[in-house]
């Protein structure tokens, strides 16, 4: 995958892309495989193609916000005519998923005679699979629910050291970069906070994920446990990468046996609760008012595991809780948005009041939006922390939305830097020690591990 690249919070656009990128790759496997040939006068696909599926993705995403659609951004004409492919992909993926077997025929007799190589039909047929009806999202079917999971819980050792990342399966250097920093901090464990991008293909799930976690984390530290999350665009397949990934990553008994799990520490003193927040964000038909949440019967399970644990307890998930740089659901009637998921607050004192007399939720941790955000305390917990800045590239800096009805404030001085244009990547790591908990929070610059911020929980 390019370093440079965009992703949008919707499933077909997200599909689009990864299709896209499998073209690229099989085109220059070919390449290689034959000895170059043409190819090697011209860039190899996957540095063009990529960023032309973004710049018509970009497009499209404007036009179905209402928004005008982006001037330039195209690719150079390369690998065939790109732009010109690129577009007749499009327009087949939108024929076919409506039904539409004149304009498909069409198509695929202009892909025949024209320039495009024979991989554009090719894919895009195979990646069909991944739309239910008339393009509906694929109905998720390999959710696995808490009766299936059981009170099981895995354990990681006394004093433990846990590194976070969020959003950060790109396969792309950044994202290659974060994890050799992650590595040299020397983690125990490590949790990813959701999103392989695009869409959480089996393919995108192999090289995006477990191909770069098993060269550059396991490479230099073999067995280390590794958990992923459900995040939107996890589930924009329908989920077949990600179910299918997550029984993988870890032999027994640190298998992660579901899209939520518990690690629990050895001494009884921490345990972090990964929630699933990603099953209920992939209709592109209400993207930008979702107001994801738990299954009941999750919640149920969280909050049994708060209540027989006398230790302190953490959270994680792919959404926010709440912020202060994205509006969440529908505006009401006054225009004003809410800063906070109604849906995850409720879960949230639900499980704030199932605690035991000597536990407490000490801190929750979050990805989906692409930065760092140290939040001051707000709705009622005391430190809600947004990790998500494992590797997507953001060029313009975070907004308050004006029309909130209450803002978080973020702790001063805690704002992640810039450099070539592009805000600083970064993770997170936690470093357990009896009843405390040593959080800090690192930011790549220039290819040195930085710390941002540094806090103690309790």
């Amino acid at each position: 995958m390019a370093d440079n690249f965009e992703t949008f919070r919707n499933h077909f656009l997200s599909i689009y892309q990864s299709a896209v990128t499998e073209v690229a790759r099989r085109i220059d496997q070919r390449a290689s495989l034959s000895g170059g040939g043409a190819a090697q006068t011209s860039p190899p696909a996957s540095s063009v193609l990529p960023a032309q599926a973004a710049a018509i993705a970009r497009r499209e995403d404007a036009i179905n916000h209402g928004r005008a659609a982006p001037l330039g951004g195209a690719a150079p004409a390369a690998v065939g005519d790109v732009q010109y492919c690129a577009e007749l992909a499009l327009q087949y993926l939108k024929a076919s998923l409506r039904g539409d077997a004149a304009a498909q025929a069409r198509i695929e007799g202009e892909f025949k005679d024209g320039t495009c190589d024979p991989e554009w039909v090719t894919v895009f047929k195979e990646y069909l699979q991944f739309f239910g009806p008339n393009g509906t999202p694929k109905q998720i079917t390999s959710y696995i629910p808490a009766a299936t999971v059981g009170p099981k819980t895995i354990a990681i050792k006394a004093n433990a050291r846990v590194a976070l990342v969020g959003d950060w399966g790109t396969g792309a250097q950044p994202a290659v970069q974060i994890l050799r920093q992650i590595a040299a901090a020397n983690p125990d464990v490590l949790v990813h906070l959701g999103d392989i991008y695009y869409s959480g293909t089996p393919a995108e799930c192999a090289a995006n994920f477990t191909g770069v976690v098993d060269k550059v984390l396991r490479g230099a530290k073999p067995g280390l446990p590794v958990y992923t999350m459900s995040g939107n665009h996890d589930m924009y397949c329908g989920g077949v990468g990600y179910y299918g990934l997550i029984p993988t990553l870890n032999p027994a008994p640190s298998t992660q046996p579901a899209s939520f799990f518990c690690l629990r520490s050895a001494d009884e003193k921490w345990q972090l609760l990964a929630m699933d927040t990603g099953l209920h964000d992939f209709d592109p038909f209400n993207v930008d008012e979702a107001v994801t949440y738990l299954e009941d019967d999750e919640l149920a399970w969280h909050c049994s595991r708060i209540k027989e644990f006398s230790g302190k307890t953490i959270l994680l998930s792919h959404h926010q809780l709440f912020s202060a740089f994205s509006p969440i659901g529908k505006a009401g009637p006054n225009g004003v948005y809410s800063s906070v998921n109604p849906r995850l607050l409720t879960a949230f004192n639900a499980m704030t009041g199932s605690l035991a007399a000597s536990g407490k939720i000490s801190a929750w941790f979050w990805g989906h939006e692409h930065t760092l955000s140290i939040y001051k305390p707000f709705a009622g917990l005391q430190r809600g922390r947004c990790l998500g800045h494992g590797a997507i590239p953001v060029s313009t800096p975070d907004t308050v939305v004006a029309k909130l009805d209450q803002t978080p404030s973020v702790v001063a001085n805690t704002q992640l830097q810039k450099q070539d244009d592009v805000y600083a990547h970064g993770y997170a790591v936690l470093a357990f020690n009896g009843d405390s908990c040593q959080a800090a929070y690192y930011q790549d610059l220039n290819g040195t591990a930085s710390l941002v911020y540094s806090e103690t929980i309790t």
